[in-house]
């Protein structure tokens, strides 16, 4: 298992991005790198924006992340609609509905969603504890990333092959926890995670 969360000893996290040494390959091997971005990084073929918990506050550091990726995943808990319509004026979003997710503008939001980027098979959840189904070998379902949220907690952890992704939360500040959002890179040999550290941990 390559593992790295935001308090692991494997990168330091600074205001602005965290680096890893690792990224899921194509065949699902987890490769160890000594830099902090694989060799096809900067010829990745696309990028995903992944943002959580805004809890009805997208911050306009956000707004400049997401301005850049070619499409946006939002992993639950928008609180209101206007930053689900904000998003949607950007590009094409995918979306799920948070424990927070509450009125009738949510009946069309979904409780996960299966996408395929490029090749690379996303499940999307808020809360991996609320799937319907059992998640203990995503592979078998040719899934290679889970994104989920709802913890606050950044995490890009690979697990028998499958990056599970966390970008925390973007919303209000939560004692303890950082102001986070991510990017999925997807190259021509797999997929790599990066947290964005938009503000530091509250006090």
């Amino acid at each position: 298992m390559c593992a790295l969360g935001h308090r692991g000893g494997a990168a330091s996290i600074t205001r602005g991005r965290i680096g890893f040494v690792g990224y899921v390959g194509r065949s699902g091997r987890c490769q160890n790198v000594r830099r902090a971005w694989p060799d096809w990084y900067g010829s990745t073929v696309a990028t995903i924006g992944v943002i959580s918990d805004t809890h009805g506050l997208l911050r306009p550091e956000a707004r400049a992340v997401l301005a850049s990726v070619d499409r946006i995943i939002h992993a639950g808990d928008f609180d209101d609609r206007r930053t689900l319509q904000w998003l949607t004026t950007m590009g094409e979003v995918t979306a799920v509905k948070g424990n927070c997710d509450r009125g009738s503008w949510t009946d069309t939001l979904p409780d996960h969603q299966v996408i395929t980027v490029e090749g690379i098979t996303i499940l999307v959840v808020h809360a991996i504890e609320s799937l319907t189904f059992d998640l203990r070998s995503p592979r078998s379902r040719g899934i290679s990333v889970v994104i989920s949220g709802h913890t606050h907690q950044p995490r890009t952890e690979w697990q028998d092959g499958v990056l599970y992704f966390n970008p925390g939360s973007a919303g209000p500040p939560r004692i303890g926890k950082p102001i986070s959002m991510g990017k999925l890179h997807i190259g021509p040999d797999g997929v790599s995670g990066e947290i964005i550290i938009l503000a530091g941990a509250a006090r």
